[in-house]
């Protein structure tokens, strides 16, 4: 009997709860195991103890799961993976965070390096066997079935299948490319989804572009206002920001060309949107931009020139390759592979993108120098004999003009053409061109892969560290020529041990090959003078005998220079006096009368006298006035209405109130005696007043209570109560309380401690 597809088999248990049987689908929630899988950390920069240990924890977590995971038969597999929410975000959380190959080189403690590459072998075979439909021929899902799963539940999407192609690309590609290729197979709405995300992907262009202040294809031709912000470009730009869009520009590139070096059926639908002549428009404004404004920028630390060097050469090199699989896949390959008459609209398509892209000088330069226009052109020559010879001359012309004024010796390291290379076609030109950068190691730390199809501008090494290479090859070759060498450590940007290894296998440039290994070094005399290549502070100023004739002699000063004012000639200088001495002269002139002059009459009026008026002086304005300040200004008490009185109440307030008035007046009845009394009788009288007063009021102060028995005799518990009350309030009174309004001055910074 043929086995079920999982999406049709039905599975018999017990119910857990019931204990009953119940008939189940194979991939039913309920299955599923209970488990929880936890986040993907990177790695720690740092060799910290603390945060190793616990890297190390959280990725044995993750990798135990993963092996539960891959150990598990096919059902309970496909159910953990559907119905698992945790494990998607873990391995979300792997193809977000996990580092990639051009990132720089972390300093990674061994068993930190052993577990992040176990992890990486787990996480793969997690998403290969996610990916087949098809494990044996009693465990497989239908094809249709599996499409509408991953789609459905998302265990794949675009992003995804981009980070895979960056992360696994690199020693896994025969897997992956299957791997790939089922998915879009089983599943074409990812095809859809590739589409509608292409002009996401043109507009991380046009963001870089807008970042580094240049014009992006299709923006607005509006003019600036006057008072908007300064333009920020590559060479103003912080040196932060400037790294985060080269690395972003690399991360981007790597990925795109990852992808389609992965899935080459993806490069119709990128074509759809004219994804040649932006890349290469995008390549002409960015590029040139963000080199010039590495170069000309000031480094306290010459590896960070060397990382965003090596990472603007990565990008560079993998737009150029990813725009010729475009050209090969649309154009070049269909044509080897189909028939004489079947092959004119992919000519058509091969001349309408190259003629789109004329105008890119720079990106033709640097994708004619990896990828030669004119093998191109060739094998379309030996393809059609109706080619439209005008139109291919015309790009060959463009691609000539583009090389003017620049040395084309570096095109001869990949291009080297041979007559099998043109009769093999696109395909041959691509295999060579592999073949050629395989050369080169494999590590994107230790090869020069960024320098890739343009040459970077890497600072010469001279002097005893160059004397240091050449001896470090010689010692292992002995039989090698310092020349030679040299002309090998120039090519491979001065790096010894790729020197050694390429040398050791065999695997150097075709023109190094040519020359004599035994061949010496020539030193080359400095033809310039030392004199006219002297170069300081002090160059070309006022006093440089070497770049003017004639120095002014006044302006040198041998020894100290003397002060020129001293105190006594500061004092004898009298001409600020003079000066003012003008001014104030004029002050001694006093006119009796201004002359008038005719016509000014009736402006000042004739009968007009200044003469003070003296008419009211002897009188004292307000002197003799009844009313004083005080009734002005003071206010009656504050009384509480009648209405609101309580009972009882208002016949005493209102004879206190007639008692305080009768003592008012009394007081200002009596005469003023200016005599100044005893002060501790007039004490005594003010005591009496407020006790008095108090009485009045109904307020009772026993201060016995607080002065208490004689010492010795003990103390009941009222002078208790009452001295410790006084304790606690003296503060409130008097001037008790300066230590703690000292304290909080003191606290706030007013006194100095």
């Amino acid at each position: 009997m043929p086995a079920l597809p999982l999406d049709e088999l039905q599975l018999t248990e017990r119910d857990p709860k019931t204990g009953k049987m119940r008939t189940l689908p194979a991939l039913h929630p309920e299955i599923k195991a209970d488990r929880s899988f936890v986040l993907y950390r990177p790695p720690p920069l740092a060799r910290d103890p603390a945060l190793v240990e616990e890297f190390l924890e959280r990725a044995k977590f993750i990798a135990d799961d993963l092996n539960w995971l891959l150990a598990l038969p096919h059902d309970k597999f496909w159910c953990q993976v559907i119905f698992d929410e945790t494990l998607h975000k873990c391995l979300d959380s792997y193809l977000r965070f996990a580092p990639r190959k051009f990132d720089g080189a972390l300093d990674c403690h061994p068993e930190v390096s052993d577990m992040q590459r176990g992890l990486h072998r787990s996480v793969f075979l997690t998403f290969l066997r996610m990916s087949t439909h098809k494990e044996s021929k009693d465990h497989f899902i239908t094809p249709s079935v599996f499409g509408e799963i991953i789609y459905n539940n998302f265990l794949f999407d675009i992003p995804k299948i981009l980070d895979l192609c960056v992360l696994f690309g690199k020693g896994n590609g025969v897997l992956l490319q299957k791997m790939i290729g089922n998915i879009f197979t089983q599943q074409p709405s990812y095809f859809g989804d590739l589409d509608e995300t292409l002009p996401t992907v043109l507009q991380v262009f046009n963001n870089i572009l807008q970042q580094c202040g240049l014009q992006c294809e299709g923006a607005s031709a509006e003019p600036q206002k006057l008072d908007g912000k300064v333009t920020v470009t590559p060479g103003n730009m912080p040196l932060q920001e400037l790294k985060d869009i080269v690395l972003y520009l690399c991360d981007t590139c790597t990925t795109l060309w990852a992808f389609l070096d992965i899935f080459p059926l993806a490069c119709q639908t990128f074509q759809k949107h004219e994804f040649c002549y932006r890349l290469a428009s995008f390549y002409e404004l960015a590029v040139p931009e963000l080199e010039a404004a590495i170069k000309k920028r000031h480094y306290e630390d010459n590896s960070v020139f060397a990382d965003l060097w090596r990472r603007i050469s990565h990008s560079r090199k993998k737009m150029i390759e990813a725009f010729h699989i475009l050209i090969n896949q649309a154009c070049l390959q269909p044509i080897l592979e189909s028939s004489c008459e079947n092959i004119q609209p992919f000519i058509e398509e091969f001349l309408q993108i190259f003629t789109s892209v004329l105008q890119e000088r720079r990106f033709l330069r640097d994708y004619d120098k990896l990828f030669p226009v004119e093998d191109d052109v060739s094998l379309l020559q030996q393809a059609s004999s109706t080619l439209d010879e005008t139109r291919t001359a015309y790009i060959l012309q463009a691609v000539e003009c583009a090389w003017e004024g620049v040395d084309r010796k570096k095109a001869q390291v990949i291009k080297d053409p041979t007559p099998a290379a043109s009769s093999n076609g696109a395909s041959a030109i691509l295999d060579r061109a592999v073949e050629d950068m395989e050369g080169l190691r494999a590590g994107y730390v230790s090869e020069d892969e960024c320098a890739g199809a343009t040459a970077a501008p890497i600072a010469r090494v001279s002097g005893v560290e160059l004397d240091s290479l050449i001896s470090q090859v010689k010692d292992l070759l002995p039989d090698l020529g310092e020349g030679f060498i040299l002309a090998c450590l120039e090519e491979y940007s001065y790096n010894a041990e790729q020197v050694i290894n390429n040398i050791l296998e065999e695997k150097l440039e075709p023109y190094l090959d040519k020359l004599d290994r035994t061949m010496q070094r020539q030193l080359k005399p400095d033809p310039t003078p030392l004199v006219t290549s002297r170069y300081n502070v002090f160059q070309n100023d006022e006093f440089d005998v070497f770049s003017r004739d004639s120095v002014d002699v006044s302006r040198i000063q041998k020894g100290k220079r003397r002060e020129k004012g001293t105190t006594r000639s500061l004092l004898n200088d009298k001409r600020l006096v003079a000066e003012q001495k003008e001014r104030y002269s004029q002050y001694r002139l006093v006119v009796e009368e201004l002359p008038v002059q005719q016509g000014e009459a009736q402006l000042y009026g004739e009968d007009y006298e200044d003469e003070y008026d003296d008419t009211y002086d002897g009188n004292q304005v307000g002197a003799n006035d009844a009313d004083s300040d005080d009734e002005l200004i003071s206010r009656r008490p504050f009384t509480i209405p009648q209405v609101l009185r309580a009972k009882g109440q208002e016949e005493g307030q209102e004879e206190e109130e007639e008692d305080e008035e009768e003592e008012e007046e009394a007081e200002k009845e009596r005469t003023k005696d200016h005599f100044v009394q005893d002060p501790a009788v007039l004490r005594e009288r003010a005591e009496a007043r407020r006790l008095a007063f108090l009485a009045r009021k109904g307020y009772k102060h026993d201060s016995s209570a607080v002065v208490g028995n004689v010492k010795g005799h003990g103390q009941n518990r009222e002078t208790v109560q009452e001295r410790r009350k006084k304790e606690a309030n003296k503060s409130t009174r008097a001037n008790h309380n300066r230590r703690a309004m000292a304290d909080r001055k003191r606290s706030k910074g007013m006194i100095p401690s």
